[in-house]
C-alpha cells in the first residue's frame, strides 16, 4: 500500500507499483520452479537395480498388497493373493497414468476412472484401461522380496 501525496491530501492508494508486481512474480516463479524440480513418484523400478530389497515377505498382507519404494522416484505394487504367492506390478494405470493402490480381495481398482485389474495376474478385468498392469520381475531371497 502506498500513500499518494501528489494532491497533498494523503490519500491511500492500493495500486501495486512495478517493483511489487515484479517481486511477486519472481516469488511465484521461484516456487513453481522448485515444485517442478521436486521428485515425483512414478511407477516401475525407478533407479532400483536387480537385487534391490523391496519389502519383507511378511510385510505383504495375504489377500492384499502394498506399494514398495523402488529407489529414486520408483514404486512397485506388491500383492500376495495367496500365502507365499508374491506378485509385482507397475502401479501406473495404462488408461490415464493414475497410480493404483493395494488390492481389496483379488481386485486392484484405479482411483481415477475405475478400471479393475486382477491382483494375481495384473490382467484387465474392467476398463476403461486398454490393457492390464505391467508385471515387474521379482524374486524371493530368504525373507525378502527383491527385484529380479
Amino acid at each position: 500500500m502506498a500513500v499518494d501525496n501528489s494532491a497533498g491530501c494523503g490519500r491511500v492508494s492500493t495500486a501495486l507499483n512495478r517493483r511489487q508486481v515484479l517481486c511477486g512474480l519472481a516469488l511465484l516463479a521461484g516456487g513453481g520452479v522448485l515444485a517442478a524440480c521436486a521428485p515425483t513418484r512414478v511407477g516401475g523400478a525407478g533407479s532400483a537395480k536387480p537385487g534391490t530389497v523391496l519389502a519383507k515377505v511378511s510385510d505383504v498382507p495375504v489377500g492384499g498388497g502394498l506399494l514398495a519404494d523402488a529407489g529414486t522416484n520408483g514404486l512397485i505394487l506388491l500383492t500376495q493373493p495367496a500365502a507365499g504367492q508374491i506378485r509385482a506390478f507397475d502401479p501406473t494405470c495404462p488408461h490415464a497414468g493414475a497410480k493404483v493402490g493395494p488390492p481389496h480381495g483379488d481386485v486392484i481398482t484405479c482411483p481415477a476412472h475405475g478400471s479393475q485389474f486382477s491382483a494375481t495376474t495384473g490382467a484387465l478385468e474392467r476398463g476403461p484401461a486398454p490393457r492390464g498392469l505391467t508385471t515387474v520381475p521379482i524374486a524371493i531371497r530368504g525373507a525378502d522380496v527383491v527385484l529380479a
